[in-house]
This record gives structure tokens, C-alpha cells and sequence, in this order.
């Protein structure tokens, strides 16, 4: 069984940090969302996979490399542009052969990875099977409809009005079959060829398409919102380990982990947290769920439910929450500046003005 990984998109609901970087690169508890499915599709057993990529091919080769970190053979394939997954499937033909295969989109997390998917598929080998999990808003995703005995009888991409609220998770699992529907369907109003359309072609021909309700964790990780999510839940796994230099001012509580060449002064971190190599915090707080990078600086200041990327400063700043901050940024206080209010307020009024 082999892998295909998607890794070219261009990441939009995320810019401005993927105007200078790939999506799937962007970390989460301190390591890139696209490892953690290359771990997981290696913890499966598959040993050979292709990587899809576009615009951003040299930052994922450079991070991805041959793939033996991972234990996994890698082959790089160019799609010119997004598509569709169908047209990645396309592309990939002679990197499949016949052989069966987990499509993968390389900026999915599926919390406990999918070994027990590709297990159960590998005994029964259906023509697809696809994972599905209950979302409160199915509009944004590839939507399901099971019939009253769980069988799959529709699918629909992105519906304005959902049958369902059972969406697509970012992984398929396909046999040699669906080169075929590939070929057959054209692009849907949205200029794309759709698995979705494709996995429905297999069905209306009476191909054997099975589905598998998840009920763990996943996200589709397009957003920051979703990746601080994602940041949080992997950070309450955290062990407790310092590598670092803390000093005795210093108050490290709960799991946090302060890696080798971090440097910890006058500071209180509460975990679960991170502190990357290289990063030097000074009379500041670092709170739960953040994730600091490598070779930061972050002086007086305080920062909770955060993930702050590499070389990133900041200076004399409270109070950061709910963040994601790219790369080399530079964070400090400005000059004050006197305040003024003008107003025009009518008879009788009360006006309260904090200080």
C-alpha cells in the first residue's frame, strides 16, 4: 500500500503567514502539521509515499527531504495548480501502478492516527473507503448521506443546503478503481476535479464504497483558530521536561517542556507550554496551550493560548492570547501618546471614560 500527500495548496484562510510559507509547515506544539501525518502514514506500515506539491515545493523538499526521518521512501510530484484531489490523483497514476492507497491531506490532524483505518481496509479492500466525522457546519466540507443502514447513497461537495452533518475527513483509502472514476468526470463550477464527484461516479456503478463514522479527534487545520486548537489538545499530551537554563527566580508550573539552549530568567511559564532552543524568555509569564519556537526572544511580557514561530520578539507587551505569529516578527511597545475624546452627548447623558 502506498501514500499520496497533498501539500500544494495555497493555505488562503491563512495568510498572512502562508504569503511566505507553506500551510503545512506551520507548526503545531512545535513541530509541522505535515509530520505529524507523514508519522502517522509511516505508523500504518506504508513505507512509500508521494508528496503533491505546488508553489511552495522547495520550503516542504527542504523540510521533508528523502523522507527516511520518517521512515518512508518520498517521491515529489508538481501539480502546476489546485485543481482538485481527483487531478492530484491523476497525476500520480504511474506513482500508484495498481497498488491500493491513503490519500492524505498534508494539513489534516487526525488525533490517534489511521492505522485502524488502513487495517480494516486492508482486510476487506473495498474500492474506497472513506472516513466521516459530525461537523456543525457541513457546508464547508465534502458532505455524506447514509441511508437508514449506514450504506453511502450521496455525495456532495461544499453544499449550500447539507443532506448531512456528516463531513469528509481529509483521508480516503482507495483501491485501483478509482483511476478510472478519475478519468471519467470533468471539473465541477468550481474549475475542480472532485473526489467527491469521482467517489460518487464509483458508487452509481455499484462499486464497493465504504464508510467509517469517526468519532475522535480531527481538524482540518485551514484556519488559525483550528490550529491553536489543534496546538492546545497536542500540548496536554506534553511531558514535563527542562533542558534548558532556568533560573532560581524562575517558576516552571505544570508540564512544560524547555528545551536544550532555551534560556528561562525571572519568568513564571505555566504549562502546558513550550519553550523552542535558542529562545530566551526574561521577566515575562508564558501561559497555557503556547507554543514558543526556536531562537525567540520574549522580554517583559506576557503571552497564553499562543503559538509564536522562529526568530519572533517580543518587547514590553500585555497582554497576547489567542495568537499565531510568523516568522522574524518584531513585537514591541510604542511611544504614548495623549489621549483625547470629543464628543457631542445630549442632555441628561452619563459618560463613563476609563482611565
Amino acid at each position: 500500500m502506498k501514500a499520496l500527500v497533498l501539500s500544494g495548496g495555497a493555505g488562503t484562510r491563512l495568510r498572512p503567514i502562508t504569503h511566505t510559507s507553506a500551510k503545512q509547515l506551520v507548526p503545531v506544539a512545535n513541530k509541522p502539521i505535515l509530520f505529524y501525518g507523514l508519522e502517522a502514514i509511516a505508523d500504518a506500515g506504508i513505507t512509500e509515499a508521494a508528496i503533491v506539491v505546488g508553489d511552495t515545493e522547495n520550503e516542504i523538499r527542504q523540510a521533508v527531504g528523502d523522507g527516511s526521518r520518517f521512515g518512508l521512501e518520498v517521491t515529489y510530484l508538481r501539480q502546476e495548480a489546485p485543481l482538485g484531489l481527483s487531478h492530484a490523483v491523476l497525476i500520480a497514476r504511474d506513482f500508484l501502478g495498481d497498488d491500493d492507497f491513503v490519500m492524505f491531506l498534508g494539513d489534516n490532524f487526525v488525533f490517534g492516527g489511521i492505522t485502524d483505518s488502513v487495517d480494516e481496509f486492508r482486510k476487506v479492500r473495498p474500492d474506497a473507503q472513506l472516513l466521516l466525522t459530525r461537523v456543525p457546519d457541513p457546508s464547508a466540507f465534502g458532505v455524506a448521506e447514509l441511508d437508514d443502514a449506514g450504506r453511502l447513497v450521496r455525495l456532495e461537495e461544499k453544499p449550500a443546503q447539507p443532506r448531512s452533518d456528516l463531513a469528509l475527513v481529509g483521508v480516503y483509502l482507495f483501491g485501483p478503481a478509482i483511476h478510472e472514476a478519475v478519468r471519467a468526470i470533468r471539473p465541477s463550477a468550481r474549475g475542480e476535479l472532485e473526489i467527491t464527484d469521482a467517489v460518487q461516479w464509483l458508487l452509481e456503478r455499484d462499486h464497493d464504497v465504504r464508510t467509517t463514522v469517526i468519532t475522535g479527534y480531527w481538524k482540518d487545520t485551514g484556519n488559525a483558530a483550528d490550529i491553536l486548537d489543534v496546538n492546545r489538545r497536542l500540548l496536554d499530551l506534553l511531558e514535563h521536561r527542562v533542558d534548558g537554563d532556568v533560573d532560581e527566580t524562575s517558576e516552571i508550573v505544570g508540564r512544560v517542556r524547555v528545551d536544550a539552549g532555551a534560556v528561562i530568567r525571572g519568568s513564571r511559564i505555566v504549562g502546558p507550554a513550550i519553550i523552542g532552543p535558542g529562545t530566551v524568555v526574561e521577566n515575562s509569564y508564558i501561559g497555557p496551550s503556547t507554543s514558543i519556537a526556536e531562537d525567540c526572544v520574549i522580554r517583559d511580557s506576557e503571552i497564553e493560548f499562543s503559538i509564536i514561530l522562529r526568530e519572533s520578539r517580543f518587547d514590553s507587551i500585555r497582554r497576547v492570547e489567542g495568537s499565531l505569529v510568523g516568522r522574524n516578527v518584531r513585537v514591541s511597545l510604542g511611544p504614548r501618546v495623549p489621549a483625547t475624546h470629543r464628543l457631542v452627548i445630549g442632555d441628561h447623558g452619563r459618560v463613563q471614560i476609563s482611565s
